[in-house]
């Protein structure tokens, strides 16, 4: 999870956990750590198999859409990694560039609590219904 608010990171969290969802979590504040670990870290997904990525577009250090960029060019290892972009804009226009740039969910963070509340217990659902990788099964 890349998400550089601390609540909305636990709020996401206890709410994946809460849908049955036991896979380890991963939480980076900002896009230059959470890229270093995705391409680098021996533990990381790029040299220990499966992941799935939640991406916050408004970092401090860098786009969201950067670091899809570079997770989903042609020669990246994890062009193939679910991306969830979960973030406050809403423009149609960078909504369709995340799609172009290969994400596979895009979901607004609604302003209010209870409705981002409820989004993210949809994303729990839609994550414990299905099949996320182990990763004991590289």
């Amino acid at each position: 999870m890349v998400e550089d608010d601390e609540g909305h990171a636990r709020l996401i969290e206890k709410n994946i956990r809460r849908a049955g969802v036991t896979n380890p979590i991963r939480h980076f504040t900002d896009g230059t750590s959470a890229l270093d670990f995705l391409f680098e870290s021996p533990e990381g997904p790029a040299r220990n198999g499966p992941a799935l990525v939640l991406l916050d577009l408004n970092l401090p250090d860098m786009s969201g859409t950067d670091i899809l960029q570079r997770m989903k060019t042609e020669t990246s290892p994890l062009r193939r990694t679910p991306v969830v972009v979960l973030t406050t804009t809403d423009d149609k226009v960078e909504i369709q560039r995340c799609y172009d740039l290969g994400a596979n969910v895009y979901i607004t963070k609604p302003v209010n609590y209870e409705s981002f509340a409820q989004a993210i217990r949809q994303l729990g659902l839609f994550l414990s219904v299905i099949q996320l990788p182990d990763p004991g099964e590289g």
